[in-house]
């Protein structure tokens, strides 16, 4: 396949399985004015798959960085009403999201942690609803990614100009499997596999996790209701869809108050346009009781203390070591790729989907039942070769489920 056809079959892709278009519907684009040409290419096979209207909303980064640097303090304490008013017209109507990320990994760098924070905190009150419906599969909604020049130049700082661009290029479109015949098959193939690994771990009904790495050992309570998950999930209408692409995880809910010990990132986070590593995060009773990084310390202190729920923890990942991403050797300064090349944790926010009967229910009654809540849901890296984790079942029987990075069966 040359390059054109590659990207056709991932706009299709992006389409017609990560969002799954159905006729008659709104989709609401969310894009950089460095993805126009995909960008372009998804509206077109979005209307040909049956969307009634897209929306395309374009941000330009370089005007994004002019905002943080110039606007008065004032300017990050509010969330622009006619973003949530959109978001909430797609959420009545049955629509679906769509994010299609070129993220520059140093676009906010320099910027003031308290700017970053306060406008976190402001965009979070304001798109509740947004993230409710988000987080239990009200509608339907995807990520994909496609390179800027700045972002292929941190990931192949050795090579240069052009041939940044077109490494990263095909980087992507082997993690969504693109290349080398029928992705739509591929990717039926894979997810049967995650489906099954899922099943496996509902089957065991473990009480407990239990990390253990280099810097990290961590215990997590589960739930007595929890659920393991995949990527691809399903609107209440019953239609298909996958949220990350790529997406090599399963995952599931921790008990709010039942996460104990350390934990040290294994890969660099990167949040709100700024690389954050090198840190260590201590749990009392399921809080974050004591934070430290090598860089950005304060914006990660910033990031715990958005809200109370930010203090803890509402995902909990697992990914083995040896998977296509983390088997590429790349490490891509992006949570959407990194997540999917290592396990991982998410502070703040949890998603109701993860727990039996759960995904109607009000925010306080989710706390209720010892699921967090947050105006944020940021994930972060844990797993590498080294990381063993045991499961814990009611009885006290104590399992393998991670050995040296990989599932232990």
């Amino acid at each position: 396949m040359n390059f054109q056809e590659k990207l056709e079959q991932y706009a299709e892709l992006t389409v017609r399985v990560g969002l799954n278009v159905q006729e008659g519907q709104v989709i609401a684009v969310q894009a950089t004015v460095e993805t126009l040409e995909f960008t372009r290419l998804v509206v077109r096979k979005a209307y040909e798959a049956g969307a009634k209207q897209v929306y395309v909303n374009y941000e330009d980064p370089v005007q994004t960085r002019i905002h943080y640097e110039l606007a008065p303090d004032e300017a990050f304490q509010s969330y622009p009403e006619y973003i949530v008013r959109q978001r909430d017209e797609i959420i009545d109507t049955g629509g679906a999201f769509l994010w299609i990320d070129a993220e520059d990994p140093d676009l906010l760098a320099g910027i003031p942690a308290k700017r970053l924070s306060d406008f976190q905190k402001a965009a979070g009150k304001s798109l509740v609803r947004y993230r409710q419906a988000v987080g239990s599969d009200k509608v339907a909604w995807s990520i994909v990614a496609v390179p800027s020049p700045k972002w292929a130049a941190k990931v192949f700082p050795e090579l240069t100009g052009e041939a940044q661009i077109e490494a990263l290029w095909e980087a992507i479109f082997k993690t969504v499997r693109i290349g080398g015949g029928n992705a739509v098959a591929k990717w039926q193939e894979h997810m049967a596999t995650l489906d099954k690994r899922a099943a496996l771990l509902n089957a065991k009904r473990y009480s407990k996790l239990h990390y253990k790495s280099t810097g990290t050992d961590l215990t997590i309570e589960l739930p007595e209701g929890h659920i393991w998950l995949t990527g691809a999930a399903k609107t209440p209408n019953g239609t298909p869809f996958i949220a990350n692409m790529p997406t090599e995880e399963v995952y599931t809910v921790p008990l709010k108050q039942g996460v104990e010990g350390t934990v040290r990132n294994t890969k660099p986070f990167v949040y709100n346009g700024n690389v954050i590593d090198g840190f260590t995060l201590k749990f009392e009773q399921g809080q974050i009781t004591e934070v430290s990084a090598e860089q950005n310390e304060e914006l990660l202190k910033e990031l715990v203390a958005s809200d109370p729920g930010a203090a803890y923890l509402g995902e909990v990942a697992l990914v083995p070591y040896h998977s296509p991403i983390s088997d590429s050797g790349i490490l891509f300064y992006n949570t959407l790729f990194d997540e999917n090349a290592s396990c991982h944790l998410a502070i703040g926010d949890s998603y109701p989907t993860c727990h039996e009967g759960a995904a109607d229910l009000e925010r306080g009654q989710l706390e209720a039942i010892g699921l967090n809540t947050s105006i944020v849901h940021e994930d972060f890296m844990i797993g590498n070769a080294e990381l063993s984790i045991d499961g814990i079942l009611p009885d006290g029987t104590v399992e393998a489920v991670f050995r040296n990075g990989d599932w232990a069966e």
